[in-house]
């Protein structure tokens, strides 16, 4: 099974950050841009998926881009 590549939208201070692993890949004034910008990250490096934060951290929503493992086969 391939893994998917987590991209995650979190906050930065006083506005918003795309991160791939420890690395962060963009940053945005806004959460709608961070995460436009993760979407677009996410689908051009699929399997995927972008997970959303809130303010707080807690997770907000995910996406996943290609199909989905769950349920498994079998």
């Amino acid at each position: 099974m391939t893994s998917r590549t987590q991209y995650h939208v979190v906050p930065d201070g006083g506005g918003w950050r795309v991160e791939h692993g420890s690395s962060a890949d963009s940053s945005h004034s806004t959460k709608a841009d961070a995460v436009a910008a993760g979407r677009k990250v996410a689908k051009g490096n699929q399997p995927s998926q972008l997970i959303v934060h809130n303010a707080d951290g807690r997770i907000e929503n995910e996406y996943t881009y290609q199909d989905d493992p769950f349920p498994p086969a079998g």
